[in-house]
């Protein structure tokens, strides 16, 4: 366990060892428990209570908040209630921005193209049901698997899920380092140089790394020949989308807002534009009223977000990052 995080641990042990709980909350508690299926040890129920309140309190101020006009989006309690903001963001975001280097060629925009208002390439066949990487920083295989499941149904007219797993365990000669993170450009590189990618039937997410790499070609549904990174601005951005399809991009969503939104234009005055920490598919963009967004896929799930879905302030000096590390692969 990172030192840090198991400081917070041992601070928490301590706190709900003197605390007492909202007695109020003990069958909202016990209901959150039995729908995610907690089963805690016997110093550890304590100090997940405590933090699984602080969040109650957290969500329910910012809702109140939210209907005061002070926000444009919801939050809500979800499945990681009882996780602190540090250890949600060293379990569950992996994109390594640290790593990223501008390696693919540059995407060009054709210089007569008309902009429409908005796009959302689910409505096209595009995009596959959304998934669910567990407790794996394997994001940016999910952005990975999503922007070549897109690219493959532009040119087979067939939509096929393809297979994270194969990407934790089989593409770290390329930089990746499976559940501790990686990159959305180096899994495009893999596939590249590995020839193919196996089909999520053939290759299922076990949400953990495996020892070896069990890739049959004769599963492979997928290939690409290398890939092409965006100008790290929202107008090339927005051209992307609009040309080629579903994007892999970066952002950051480190942030307790993020951690627990449910619904509206995501804009949180914390987040950064260079401190990515996350993988994601942007599927397509839109407004409501005066207000522009982005529509994002994550990969936590049905029930996160907006039925896994979140839409992300657009033409907000490039909002959580999601214009600096864009890429699609080249099929």
């Amino acid at each position: 366990m990172n030192p840090s995080l198991l400081l917070t641990v041992l601070f928490l042990g301590i706190v709900s060892a003197t605390l007492k709980y909202d007695q109020r909350l003990d069958a909202q508690w016990n209901e959150w428990r039995s729908k995610h299926r907690r089963l805690y040890g016997k110093n550890e129920e304590g100090w997940r209570r405590t933090v699984w309140e602080k969040n109650v309190r957290r969500i329910e101020m910012h809702n109140l908040e939210y209907s005061q006009g002070k926000h444009g989006f919801t939050m809500a309690m979800n499945a990681f209630g009882d996780m602190t903001s540090e250890e949600f963001r060293q379990v569950m975001n992996g994109f390594q921005k640290h790593k990223h280097k501008k390696r693919g060629k540059v995407f060009r925009a054709p210089l007569l193209l008309n902009i429409p208002k908005s796009v959302d390439w689910r409505e096209k066949g595009y995009v596959t049901p959304v998934k669910n990487q567990g407790q794996c920083g394997s994001c940016w295989a999910f952005s990975a698997t999503g922007s070549l499941e897109g690219q493959m149904f532009k040119k087979t007219g067939k939509l096929v899920s393809l297979s994270e797993q194969n990407l934790v365990d089989c593409s770290h000669a390329q930089g990746n380092q499976g559940c501790s993170g990686g990159l959305m450009d180096y899994a495009f590189q893999y596939v590249k140089e590995n020839k193919g990618l196996d089909s999520e039937e053939s290759y299922p997410y076990l949400a953990k790394d495996c020892d070896t790499c069990k890739y049959k070609p004769e599963f492979s549904a997928a290939n690409d020949t290398g890939f092409m990174d965006i100008p790290p601005d929202e107008k090339a951005l927005l051209k992307a989308v609009v040309t080629v399809g579903p994007i892999s991009v970066a952002i950051d969503a480190g942030h307790e807002s993020f951690m627990f939104y449910r619904d509206g234009i995501y804009f949180e005055p914390k987040c950064s534009s260079e401190s990515l920490d996350h993988g994601v598919l942007l599927v397509g963009f839109g407004s409501e009223g005066d207000d522009d967004f982005w529509l994002v896929k994550n990969s936590w799930g049905p029930e996160w977000g907006s039925s896994g879905y979140i839409k992300i302030a657009r033409n907000k000096k490039n909002h959580c990052g999601i214009a600096t590390a864009g890429s699609y692969p080249i099929v």
